[in-house]
């Protein structure tokens, strides 16, 4: 029996209307809005209640979410999203090219990599291309379709306000070099020119003013570092305009060094 409480991660506010309200292996965030809430990422299944538990304990509803927004269709991030949007009603949305692993039409879930089965496929209220804005309240999220972790990957641009000050976060949808390896490429049947255009995505990203870096998984961008920061009284442990490009550069050098060793 998998020990899924292991995964508890104490919610809190991040900056803005942002929070993060877990969990360790994959994290999941919530927009609080004047028209109700945005969900981006539910993570596991098995770990739903915890994201639940979270979105409480900071003093909101589930039943208030609208959106549940996904970064990608893997299994880490859409797990628990048929449970959710059955219980809430909220809509469901995700990137274009990702609506058949998040059906179950294909197994791109990354389910069997991590020892799980993706059983609870939900089909998409929205598919989102690139450029797409979801928009709720005065929120709104810009939407970047940048393919390689999977084929629909989106990253996600918005603002944040504090202390009437603007800030520009983001969240790259998909940094892991893990699903663009030779042996996962060729297993699953997809192009190796995802790898070209991940790459060249980084370099077109990494121009773009980002104060603000969250992450898909907490391990990513020193999540727990910045919140123990926020715990010390720093309330702009999430901002550093430089941490960006370090980001996506660090992920580009983990890509190129594999390709570089697969090909020897």
């Amino acid at each position: 029996m998998k020990q899924v409480w292991n995964a508890y991660m104490k919610p809190f506010h991040v900056l803005g209307n942002l929070y993060f309200v877990g969990t360790r292996p994959a994290s999941v965030h919530l927009f609080q809005t004047e028209e109700g809430l945005i969900l981006l990422d539910t993570g596991y299944a098995d770990t739903l209640y915890l994201v639940m538990d979270g979105i409480r304990e900071l003093g909101f509803s589930p039943y208030n979410i609208r959106y549940l927004l996904h970064s990608h269709a893997h299994i880490d991030h859409i797990g628990g999203t048929r449970r959710l949007a059955e219980l809430t009603g909220a809509k469901t949305v995700i990137g274009r090219a990702d609506f058949d692993a998040a059906t179950g039409k294909r197994d791109l879930t990354y389910a069997y990599e991590l020892g799980e089965a993706f059983e609870e496929p939900f089909t998409p209220d929205i598919l989102l291309d690139d450029g797409d804005v979801l928009t709720l309240g005065s929120t709104a999220i810009h939407c970047v379709h940048t393919p390689g972790h999977t084929e629909g990957t989106m990253s996600f641009f918005f603002d944040l306000v504090e202390n009437g000050q603007t800030f520009h976060a983001a969240m790259h949808g998909g940094i892991g070099c893990n699903t663009m390896s030779r042996a996962y490429l060729e297993r699953h049947h997809l192009p190796f020119s995802l790898r070209d255009t991940f790459l060249c995505d980084l370099m077109r990203l990494r121009e773009l003013p980002v104060d603000v870096v969250i992450g898909n998984h907490q391990d990513h961008c020193d999540t727990l570092g910045k919140y123990a920061r926020l715990q010390q009284g720093y309330w702009d442990a999430f901002i550093d305009p430089s941490e960006w490009r370090r980001y996506l550069d660090r992920f580009r050098d983990r890509l190129l060094v594999q390709m570089d060793q697969e090909s020897v």
